[in-house]
């Protein structure tokens, strides 16, 4: 099954690592790191088209995307729980 994400963006829920909240994660410096660090090696697509507030990680074999997504976490688990029946 895929999830939408937003503007556009639609993922394999086979590749989902996390589902995160970005509100409550950027908090800690580990999450801004690994986010900086993600923006650099050029992993991060930006799926929202307004503030983003989660972010998802996905891993296809050897690449790894950040996607962010102007939808909470509770609407994208919804969702993918919505897609499982």
């Amino acid at each position: 099954m895929y999830l939408h994400l937003g503007k556009g963006t639609v993922v394999n829920e086979k590749t989902i690592v996390g589902i995160f909240d970005l509100d409550i994660t950027s908090q800690s410096h580990l999450t801004r790191g690994f986010l900086a660090a993600a923006e650099q090696a050029g992993e991060v697509e930006n799926a929202a088209e307004d503030i983003p507030k989660s972010f998802l990680v996905c891993c296809d074999g050897e690449r790894r995307t950040v996607y962010l997504s102007q939808m909470s976490c509770a609407t994208l688990l919804k969702r993918a729980a919505e897609g499982l029946k």
